[in-house]
C-alpha cells in the first residue's frame, strides 16, 4: 500500500492487435487511488521488480460497456467551428455534470454523429505489464493521490 509502481505495459484487443504500449516506463500510486484499473492493481499487489502480470479484462473491468445513449446526432451548425472533421474530439457534460469526451464518427447531410464512448468501450482487452521499479510513496504523493515527478503527475 502507498507505493509507487513503475512498469512498462502493453494493451491488446481480443484479436491480439496492440492498442497501446508504453514507450517509456509509467508510474502509478498503488493503494486504491483509482490510478489504474482495479483488477490490474489487484494483480500487481505484492509484485516485485521483474515480475510480469498478464490479465484479460472484461469491458466492465476496463473501458466499460458500449452505451448507445452516448451516441448522438447533432446539426453541424451546433459546432463552434464549421471546419469539423471525423475523428475530432470535444468535451461535453452529461446530466450529472460529469465531463465526457466525444468523438465525431460521421458527418453527412449537415449532421454529425458524436460518440461519448471510449474508443475501446465494449472490448475485452489483454493487459500485460512488467514491473520495473517499486518504491514507497512520498507524503505529498499520498496526500495528492497520484505520483509526482518522472512518469507521474507534474503540477
Amino acid at each position: 500500500m502507498n507505493t509507487v509502481v513503475t512498469m512498462t505495459y502493453e494493451l491488446r484487443d481480443s484479436e491480439g492487435n496492440v492498442l497501446e504500449a508504453s514507450a517509456d516506463p509509467v508510474s502509478y500510486l498503488h493503494g486504491g487511488y483509482d490510478n489504474i484499473f482495479p483488477r490490474v492493481e489487484e494483480e500487481l499487489h505484492g509484485k516485485s521488480v521483474g515480475d510480469v502480470v498478464e490479465i484479460t479484462l472484461e469491458p466492465a473491468d476496463a473501458f466499460g460497456d458500449y452505451d448507445e445513449e452516448l451516441v448522438q446526432i447533432e446539426p453541424v451548425s451546433a459546432f463552434p467551428s464549421k471546419d469539423i472533421k471525423v475523428g475530432m474530439q470535444f468535451e461535453g457534460e452529461d446530466e450529472t455534470g460529469e465531463v465526457i469526451l466525444y468523438t465525431i464518427t460521421n458527418i453527412e447531410d449537415g449532421k454529425a454523429v458524436v460518440d461519448g464512448n471510449h474508443p475501446w468501450a465494449g472490448e475485452r482487452v489483454l493487459f500485460k505489464a512488467t514491473v520495473t521499479a517499486v518504491r514507497s510513496a512520498s507524503k505529498e504523493e499520498v496526500e495528492h493521490e497520484h505520483v509526482h515527478g518522472a512518469g507521474g503527475h507534474h503540477h
